[in-house]
């Protein structure tokens, strides 16, 4: 894979997953945000940033794992008009990760 494509990749898919993992943790009552909301924010923002810079350079690169990731723009589009706390917040972000998976297995080709 190509030299800037691939470790974009694999922060877009780290923070797709830590977002998930914090979201689930907060849901579950396993942790505890407070006022520290902004951070499962932050997360969104740099997942979505990362995905946007993964999706860039595999395309300048020309390289198959971005074909796999290319349907995550639309869950990142449309969760943050889901609704917060509920299944379908959940859902719509949840549809986003075969698709992760699918790009980063791609890319041990």
């Amino acid at each position: 894979m190509a030299e800037l494509a691939r470790p974009l990749l694999r922060a877009a898919g780290a923070s797709y997953l830590a977002s998930c993992a914090l979201g689930t943790g907060v849901a579950t009552g396993v942790l505890r945000t407070g006022r520290a909301r902004w951070v499962h924010h932050a997360l969104y923002v740099a997942t979505s940033t990362l995905t946007v810079a993964a999706l860039a350079a595999t395309g300048r690169e020309r390289v198959r794992a971005g074909w796999w990731l290319l349907p995550v723009v639309v869950p990142l589009a449309v969760v943050p008009y889901a609704g917060t706390r509920s299944w379908r917040h959940v859902a719509v972000a949840a549809s986003a990760a075969p698709f992760y998976a699918a790009a980063l297995a791609a890319d041990r080709e």
